[in-house]
Protein backbone atom coordinates (compact mmCIF):
# COMPACT_ATOMS: atom_id res chain seq x y z
CA UNK A 1 0.00 0.00 0.00
CA UNK A 2 1.35 3.40 -0.99
CA UNK A 3 1.35 6.08 1.73
CA UNK A 4 0.22 9.56 0.72
CA UNK A 5 2.44 12.24 2.26
CA UNK A 6 0.30 14.92 3.91
CA UNK A 7 2.08 18.10 2.87
CA UNK A 8 -0.84 20.22 4.04
CA UNK A 9 -0.64 18.85 7.57
CA UNK A 10 3.15 19.07 7.75
CA UNK A 11 3.04 22.66 6.48
CA UNK A 12 0.35 23.54 9.01
CA UNK A 13 2.60 22.37 11.84
CA UNK A 14 5.56 24.39 10.57
CA UNK A 15 3.46 27.53 10.22
CA UNK A 16 2.08 27.07 13.74
CA UNK A 17 5.61 26.87 15.13
CA UNK A 18 6.61 29.98 13.20
CA UNK A 19 3.57 31.84 14.56
CA UNK A 20 4.52 30.86 18.10
CA UNK A 21 8.04 32.22 17.63
CA UNK A 22 6.66 35.42 16.10
CA UNK A 23 4.37 35.86 19.12
CA UNK A 24 7.39 35.52 21.40
CA UNK A 25 9.27 38.12 19.37
CA UNK A 26 6.30 40.49 19.46
CA UNK A 27 6.68 40.84 23.22
CA UNK A 28 9.94 42.69 22.59
CA UNK A 29 8.57 44.59 19.59
CA UNK A 30 10.71 42.68 17.08
CA UNK A 31 8.02 41.51 14.68
CA UNK A 32 9.24 40.13 11.33
CA UNK A 33 7.95 41.84 8.20
CA UNK A 34 7.67 40.42 4.68
CA UNK A 35 7.52 42.83 1.75
CA UNK A 36 5.93 41.45 -1.41
CA UNK A 37 6.40 43.27 -4.72
CA UNK A 38 3.91 42.53 -7.50
CA UNK A 39 4.36 44.07 -10.94
CA UNK A 40 1.36 44.14 -13.27
CA UNK A 41 -1.93 42.26 -13.09
CA UNK A 42 -1.13 38.68 -14.04
CA UNK A 43 -3.99 36.68 -12.46
CA UNK A 44 -1.84 33.73 -11.37
CA UNK A 45 0.78 35.99 -9.79
CA UNK A 46 -1.94 37.93 -7.98
CA UNK A 47 -3.34 34.70 -6.52
CA UNK A 48 0.11 33.53 -5.40
CA UNK A 49 0.92 36.86 -3.75
CA UNK A 50 -2.47 36.97 -2.02
CA UNK A 51 -1.83 33.51 -0.54
CA UNK A 52 1.61 34.55 0.70
CA UNK A 53 0.27 37.75 2.24
CA UNK A 54 -2.49 35.81 3.97
CA UNK A 55 0.08 33.43 5.44
CA UNK A 56 2.12 36.40 6.66
CA UNK A 57 -0.85 37.86 8.50
CA UNK A 58 -1.82 34.48 9.97
CA UNK A 59 1.72 34.14 11.33
CA UNK A 60 1.43 37.53 13.05
CA UNK A 61 4.07 39.15 10.84
CA UNK A 62 3.96 42.56 9.20
CA UNK A 63 2.41 42.43 5.74
CA UNK A 64 4.15 45.04 3.56
CA UNK A 65 3.03 45.14 -0.06
CA UNK A 66 3.94 47.12 -3.16
CA UNK A 67 1.80 46.72 -6.30
CA UNK A 68 3.40 48.39 -9.31
CA UNK A 69 1.82 48.99 -12.73
CA UNK A 70 2.79 46.74 -15.63
CA UNK A 71 4.57 49.52 -17.53
CA UNK A 72 6.82 50.46 -14.61
CA UNK A 73 10.44 51.01 -15.57
CA UNK A 74 13.46 48.99 -14.48
CA UNK A 75 14.69 51.98 -12.50
CA UNK A 76 11.38 52.40 -10.68
CA UNK A 77 11.28 48.76 -9.59
CA UNK A 78 14.92 48.98 -8.50
CA UNK A 79 14.10 52.06 -6.41
CA UNK A 80 11.28 50.21 -4.63
CA UNK A 81 13.57 47.27 -3.85
CA UNK A 82 16.27 49.62 -2.56
CA UNK A 83 13.72 51.39 -0.35
CA UNK A 84 12.57 48.08 1.15
CA UNK A 85 16.16 46.92 1.57
CA UNK A 86 16.88 50.00 3.70
CA UNK A 87 13.69 49.69 5.80
CA UNK A 88 14.47 48.13 9.22
CA UNK A 89 10.86 46.91 9.54
CA UNK A 90 11.30 44.74 6.43
CA UNK A 91 12.88 41.40 7.31
CA UNK A 92 12.41 39.84 3.89
CA UNK A 93 11.71 40.92 0.32
CA UNK A 94 9.88 38.81 -2.26
CA UNK A 95 9.77 39.97 -5.88
CA UNK A 96 7.01 37.94 -7.52
CA UNK A 97 8.11 36.27 -10.75
CA UNK A 98 7.70 36.21 -13.68
CA UNK A 99 7.97 39.91 -14.43
CA UNK A 100 6.74 41.67 -17.58
CA UNK A 101 9.03 41.03 -20.55
CA UNK A 102 10.53 44.53 -20.64
CA UNK A 103 12.05 44.10 -17.17
CA UNK A 104 15.34 42.33 -16.37
CA UNK A 105 14.21 40.06 -13.58
CA UNK A 106 17.63 38.62 -12.78
CA UNK A 107 19.23 41.98 -12.08
CA UNK A 108 16.25 43.12 -10.02
CA UNK A 109 16.34 39.96 -7.90
CA UNK A 110 20.04 40.53 -7.32
CA UNK A 111 19.30 43.96 -5.84
CA UNK A 112 17.70 42.20 -2.88
CA UNK A 113 20.26 41.91 -0.04
CA UNK A 114 21.11 38.29 0.74
CA UNK A 115 20.00 38.92 4.33
CA UNK A 116 16.47 39.69 3.06
CA UNK A 117 16.36 37.23 0.15
CA UNK A 118 13.55 35.03 1.47
CA UNK A 119 13.16 33.34 -1.94
CA UNK A 120 16.85 32.33 -1.84
CA UNK A 121 17.25 33.27 -5.51
CA UNK A 122 19.97 35.91 -5.56
CA UNK A 123 23.45 35.12 -6.85
CA UNK A 124 24.78 35.67 -3.32
CA UNK A 125 22.30 33.19 -1.82
CA UNK A 126 23.11 30.61 -4.50
CA UNK A 127 26.81 31.05 -3.75
CA UNK A 128 26.26 30.53 -0.04
CA UNK A 129 24.33 27.36 -0.72
CA UNK A 130 27.08 26.07 -3.02
CA UNK A 131 29.75 26.84 -0.39
CA UNK A 132 27.72 25.39 2.48
CA UNK A 133 27.52 28.74 4.27
CA UNK A 134 24.54 29.87 6.28
CA UNK A 135 21.92 31.61 4.19
CA UNK A 136 18.31 31.66 3.10
CA UNK A 137 17.47 28.68 0.90
CA UNK A 138 14.91 28.48 -1.95
CA UNK A 139 11.53 27.66 -0.47
CA UNK A 140 10.36 24.75 -2.62
CA UNK A 141 13.60 22.71 -2.36
CA UNK A 142 13.67 23.38 1.38
CA UNK A 143 10.06 22.22 1.57
CA UNK A 144 10.96 18.95 -0.15
CA UNK A 145 13.69 18.32 2.44
CA UNK A 146 11.27 19.03 5.28
CA UNK A 147 8.68 16.65 3.81
CA UNK A 148 11.25 13.87 3.66
CA UNK A 149 12.42 14.59 7.21
CA UNK A 150 8.85 14.65 8.51
CA UNK A 151 8.22 11.25 6.93
CA UNK A 152 11.38 9.82 8.45
CA UNK A 153 12.97 9.17 5.05
CA UNK A 154 16.69 8.67 5.59
CA UNK A 155 18.76 10.89 3.30
CA UNK A 156 22.26 9.95 4.39
CA UNK A 157 23.44 7.26 2.01
CA UNK A 158 20.20 7.28 -0.01
CA UNK A 159 20.24 7.24 -3.81
CA UNK A 160 18.16 10.18 -5.05
CA UNK A 161 17.12 10.97 -8.62
CA UNK A 162 16.21 14.61 -9.19
CA UNK A 163 14.33 14.93 -12.47
CA UNK A 164 14.66 18.50 -13.69
CA UNK A 165 17.60 20.87 -13.46
CA UNK A 166 15.83 24.22 -13.14
CA UNK A 167 17.29 27.06 -11.11
CA UNK A 168 14.23 27.25 -8.85
CA UNK A 169 14.03 23.61 -7.75
CA UNK A 170 16.30 21.00 -9.35
CA UNK A 171 19.72 22.57 -8.94
CA UNK A 172 19.34 23.92 -5.38
CA UNK A 173 17.59 20.73 -4.28
CA UNK A 174 20.48 18.61 -5.55
CA UNK A 175 22.86 20.70 -3.45
CA UNK A 176 20.69 20.46 -0.33
CA UNK A 177 20.49 16.68 -0.74
CA UNK A 178 24.25 16.40 -1.19
CA UNK A 179 24.77 18.35 2.02
CA UNK A 180 22.62 15.75 3.78
CA UNK A 181 24.78 12.89 2.55
CA UNK A 182 22.62 11.61 -0.30
CA UNK A 183 24.02 10.27 -3.56
CA UNK A 184 22.33 12.45 -6.16
CA UNK A 185 21.80 11.99 -9.89
CA UNK A 186 20.17 14.78 -11.88
CA UNK A 187 18.19 13.95 -15.02
CA UNK A 188 17.16 16.62 -17.52
CA UNK A 189 15.90 17.18 -21.05
CA UNK A 190 19.04 15.67 -22.58
CA UNK A 191 18.98 12.50 -20.47
CA UNK A 192 18.83 9.63 -22.98
CA UNK A 193 17.20 7.02 -20.73
CA UNK A 194 15.19 8.51 -17.89
CA UNK A 195 14.16 5.17 -16.42
CA UNK A 196 17.80 4.09 -16.19
CA UNK A 197 18.40 7.08 -13.89
CA UNK A 198 15.24 6.92 -11.78
CA UNK A 199 14.58 3.20 -11.48
CA UNK A 200 17.51 2.46 -9.11
CA UNK A 201 16.71 5.45 -6.86
CA UNK A 202 15.37 5.23 -3.32
CA UNK A 203 13.85 8.70 -3.73
CA UNK A 204 12.61 10.28 -6.97
CA UNK A 205 11.86 14.01 -7.06
CA UNK A 206 10.20 15.27 -10.23
CA UNK A 207 10.23 18.99 -11.08
CA UNK A 208 10.04 19.30 -14.86
CA UNK A 209 6.80 21.07 -15.71
CA UNK A 210 5.91 18.13 -17.97
CA UNK A 211 2.54 16.66 -17.01
CA UNK A 212 2.53 12.92 -16.36
CA UNK A 213 6.17 12.42 -17.30
CA UNK A 214 6.97 9.83 -14.62
CA UNK A 215 5.07 6.58 -14.21
CA UNK A 216 5.54 3.01 -12.95
CA UNK A 217 8.24 2.28 -15.51
CA UNK A 218 10.44 4.88 -13.77
CA UNK A 219 10.03 3.88 -10.11
CA UNK A 220 11.22 0.83 -8.19
CA UNK A 221 8.89 -0.78 -5.66
CA UNK A 222 8.99 0.97 -2.30
CA UNK A 223 10.62 4.18 -3.52
CA UNK A 224 9.55 7.60 -2.23
CA UNK A 225 8.20 9.88 -4.96
CA UNK A 226 8.00 13.66 -4.57
CA UNK A 227 5.96 15.44 -7.26
CA UNK A 228 6.78 19.15 -7.50
CA UNK A 229 4.78 19.76 -10.70
CA UNK A 230 1.31 21.23 -10.87
CA UNK A 231 -0.91 21.49 -13.94
CA UNK A 232 -4.49 22.63 -14.43
CA UNK A 233 -6.58 20.21 -16.47
CA UNK A 234 -10.33 19.89 -17.13
CA UNK A 235 -10.36 17.14 -14.52
CA UNK A 236 -8.54 19.19 -11.88
CA UNK A 237 -4.95 19.66 -10.76
CA UNK A 238 -2.34 17.05 -11.65
CA UNK A 239 1.44 16.81 -11.39
CA UNK A 240 4.49 15.63 -13.27
CA UNK A 241 3.85 12.10 -11.97
CA UNK A 242 1.11 9.67 -13.00
CA UNK A 243 0.23 9.15 -9.37
CA UNK A 244 -2.69 6.74 -9.82
CA UNK A 245 -0.45 4.34 -11.73
CA UNK A 246 2.06 4.30 -8.86
CA UNK A 247 -0.44 3.22 -6.23
CA UNK A 248 0.89 0.00 -4.76
CA UNK A 249 4.34 0.54 -6.28
CA UNK A 250 5.72 3.65 -4.58
CA UNK A 251 6.25 3.39 -0.85
CA UNK A 252 5.34 7.05 -0.33
CA UNK A 253 4.11 9.72 -2.71
CA UNK A 254 3.10 13.38 -2.50
CA UNK A 255 -0.35 14.27 -3.82
CA UNK A 256 -1.16 17.14 -6.17
CA UNK A 257 -2.54 19.30 -4.68
CA UNK A 258 -1.69 19.01 -1.01
CA UNK A 259 1.91 17.83 -1.25
CA UNK A 260 4.81 20.13 -2.03
CA UNK A 261 2.68 23.24 -2.70
CA UNK A 262 1.72 24.03 0.91
CA UNK A 263 5.34 23.51 1.97
CA UNK A 264 6.57 26.31 -0.27
CA UNK A 265 4.59 28.95 1.60
CA UNK A 266 5.45 27.35 4.95
CA UNK A 267 9.15 27.62 4.16
CA UNK A 268 8.67 31.22 3.05
CA UNK A 269 7.39 31.91 6.57
CA UNK A 270 10.42 30.07 8.00
CA UNK A 271 12.79 32.14 5.86
CA UNK A 272 11.13 35.39 6.92
CA UNK A 273 11.50 34.42 10.56
CA UNK A 274 15.12 33.41 10.01
CA UNK A 275 15.88 36.68 8.26
CA UNK A 276 14.45 38.63 11.21
CA UNK A 277 16.32 36.53 13.77
CA UNK A 278 19.62 36.57 11.91
CA UNK A 279 19.46 40.31 11.38
CA UNK A 280 22.07 42.10 9.34
CA UNK A 281 24.13 40.85 6.42
CA UNK A 282 27.15 40.53 8.69
CA UNK A 283 25.17 38.31 11.06
CA UNK A 284 24.06 36.03 8.24
CA UNK A 285 27.59 35.33 7.06
CA UNK A 286 29.01 34.83 10.53
CA UNK A 287 27.95 31.26 11.26
CA UNK A 288 27.71 27.91 9.55
CA UNK A 289 24.46 26.80 7.93
CA UNK A 290 21.44 26.08 10.12
CA UNK A 291 18.66 24.66 8.03
CA UNK A 292 16.35 23.21 10.67
CA UNK A 293 12.85 24.66 10.84
CA UNK A 294 11.66 26.22 14.12
CA UNK A 295 11.23 23.53 16.75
Amino acid sequence: MTTTIDGTGIARGIRARVAARVAEAAVTGKVPGLATVLVGDDPASAVYVAAKRRAVREAGMRDIHRHLPRQVTQEQVAAVIDELAADPEVSGILLQLPLPAHLDGASLVDRIPAAKDVDGLTTASAGRLARGERGLRPCTPSGVIELLDAEGVELKGACVAVVGWGELVGRPLAQLLLRRGATVTVAHEFTADLAAVTRPADIVVVATGVRGLVGPEHVKPGATVIDVGIHRTPGGLTGDVRAAELDGIAGRITPVPGGVGPMTIAMLMVNTLRAAEWGTERDVTADTARDAVPA
